[in-house]
């Protein structure tokens, strides 16, 4: 998030908050503003703008807005990048744009080319199924921002161990780190997954996402807040304790979150040659239709090694159910 915070920075931020909370309307209240005259004479709405928090102003910079009291157009903000309120505010929008334009644009193109619009009439698909789902998810995102905001905060300013140049670890660690990020983030997301099946968790936190039996794209986001938040932990955690390049890491953040909607398709393709070895949509489709099987990401080696895989096989398709209702009524 520290990338797409320093190119929005440099490209909008900047200017945007220089316009919205200019250095030059903050002047006023400051003791040492008696100097500067010019700068001092401000607007009405200035002095209420004044009164929003900032850092101190120095002597430097109060001269500077002396020096430029005659531009039409402030070029300094009173909120600088490294100002944690702007930090947050700037981190809450992206975040919060980011995954609605990943959400809509991901999981409609997989509703539209992917999904199998038969198993809408599956006895199990609920009424206005879709539609709860995004309301449902609309509801999540701005508390899992919330939730979220810590680690980019961290990540911002400098706490975790990204990495710009490829070369910093070596070239072999850059091309390691993809699985290792993989490993560890799917054996992180396995146990959470599979404690929040615990009852006391399920009942109030995961249930809701299991409201979705035959679930849609659309569904993929539809947690309580808590529980998306919970799940996305080990995507966070990890830059905190292994390296990882910063570009790639962006690139892993969007795969991952396109991966938790193309598992949410109920597609039931079996036979496979990575069926034994990568916990797809088929398998995730189980996860859904009897709850305490399959709770792993992206890998199965987790679920055999725990005990709770299901090998998905054709007999065991939804989809069996609606072509057996479109006999009946024919």
């Amino acid at each position: 998030m520290d990338l797409v915070l320093e190119l929005a920075d440099q490209y909008v931020l900047d200017d945007l908050y220089a316009r919205l909370l200019p250095l030059s309307a903050f002047a006023h209240t400051n003791a040492t503003s008696k100097l500067y005259p010019i700068a001092s004479a401000s607007s009405t709405l200035s002095r209420i703008i004044s009164h929003i928090p900032h850092p101190p102003l120095s002597h430097k910079e109060l001269a500077s807005i002396y020096t430029n009291s005659s531009l039409s157009i402030p070029q300094v903000s009173a909120w600088p990048r490294d100002y944690i309120p702007r930090q947050l505010l700037s981190l809450s929008v992206f975040t919060l744009i980011g995954i609605h334009l990943l959400y809509f644009v991901f999981a409609g193109l997989s509703y539209k080319f992917i999904f199998n619009h038969d198993m809408m009439r599956h006895p199990r698909f609920l009424k206005n199924q879709v539609r709860l789902e995004i309301q449902t998810s609309l509801k999540a995102f701005p508390v899992m921002t919330l939730l979220t905001l810590p680690w980019f905060l961290a990540e911002v300013r400098g706490y975790s161990m990204m990495y710009d140049g490829l070369d910093t670890y070596g070239y072999w660690y850059l091309v390691a780190s993809v699985p290792l990020y993989l490993l560890f983030t799917d054996y992180g997301i396995y146990w959470i997954h599979r404690w929040l099946h615990i009852p006391i968790f399920y009942k109030y936190i995961h249930k809701p996402h299991h409201k979705w039996i035959i679930p849609t794209p659309f569904g993929s986001h539809a947690f309580h807040p808590v529980d998306g938040y919970l799940q996305s932990v080990p995507y966070h955690l990890f830059i905190f304790i292994f390296p990882l390049h910063r570009i790639l890491y962006l690139v892993l953040f969007v795969l991952v979150n396109f991966w938790s909607i193309f598992i949410h398709d109920s597609d039931m393709i079996t036979g496979h040659v990575f069926e034994k070895v990568i916990n797809g949509p088929a398998h995730h489709t189980l996860h859904h239709l009897y709850f305490t099987v399959n709770y792993g990401q992206y890998f199965t080696w987790a679920d055999r090694a725990g005990g709770s895989y299901r090998q998905p096989e054709s007999h065991l398709d939804p989809l069996l159910e609606v072509k057996a209702l479109d006999a009946k009524s024919e």
